[in-house]
């Protein structure tokens, strides 16, 4: 006869309070998005959640506390999602273009939208402030090293270091601009131009225009 393993209660208990933080941390980030710091209360998270005022308070003490979790939870997840996708990216000429629009869609979306609403909320708030830089400082430099992964950067290369990070200032500028409007048609074109430039920086051939050209070759005006 098989033995059945029975699972400890503890295991059962921390895979609920994990499960109770990802809801939180999910509701969050939709709140900061789709609300604004103002509207993103601890009791609406909860209600928004599922789960009652005590268990979110159990978890999380504060609602800056819990936002900045909640944000920082959810860039790590959005960065394994972006790793997975590279891997259908193109491998030839085009593949810069091709990583220029995934990054553009994760500074269009709701995670960028949640970042946005921090970073005004901790303009003024000084204890929000002083937790919020902290992190803005390590998902920086973990987006700096995504997009070198990415786009297989040389940073060796004089310029190329200066490049990546234009790219990533490039892509909040476009998330910035998005948040009214849509910039959709605007932003393909400045995206396509820029692919062509860093193509160049990186010292890789750039498609033009017309069809793709050879290392050196200059663009039909």
């Amino acid at each position: 006869m098989a033995m059945v393993t029975a699972v400890p209660a503890r295991s059962r208990q921390e895979e609920r309070s994990q499960q109770t933080r990802q809801r939180l941390m999910a509701a969050t980030v939709e709140c900061l998005a789709e609300l604004g710091w103002s509207g993103t209360t601890t009791t609406v998270v909860a209600e928004r959640a599922g789960v009652s005022r005590g268990a979110q308070l159990h978890h999380y003490r504060t609602r800056a506390e819990l936002v900045l979790a909640a944000v920082e939870h959810l860039a790590e997840v959005r960065r394994e999602e972006v790793l997975r996708e590279a891997a259908a990216l193109p491998a030839g000429e085009n593949r810069t273009a091709a990583v220029l629009d995934m990054l553009a869609r994760l500074y269009t979306g709701p995670l960028f939208q949640a970042a946005l609403e921090l970073w005004v909320a901790a303009r003024t708030d000084q204890e929000l402030r002083a937790a919020v830089v902290p992190l803005e400082a390590k998902v920086g430099r973990e987006s700096h090293r995504l997009t070198v992964e990415l786009l297989d950067a040389d940073e060796s290369r004089p310029g190329v270091r200066e490049a990546v990070q234009a790219t990533l200032d490039l892509m909040r500028g476009l998330g910035l601009a998005n948040t009214l409007t849509d910039d959709g048609a605007r932003r393909s074109r400045l995206l396509a131009e820029w692919a062509r430039t860093l193509d160049r920086t990186l010292g890789r051939a750039a498609p033009n225009r017309t069809g793709a050209t050879k290392k050196g070759t200059r663009e039909a005006p």
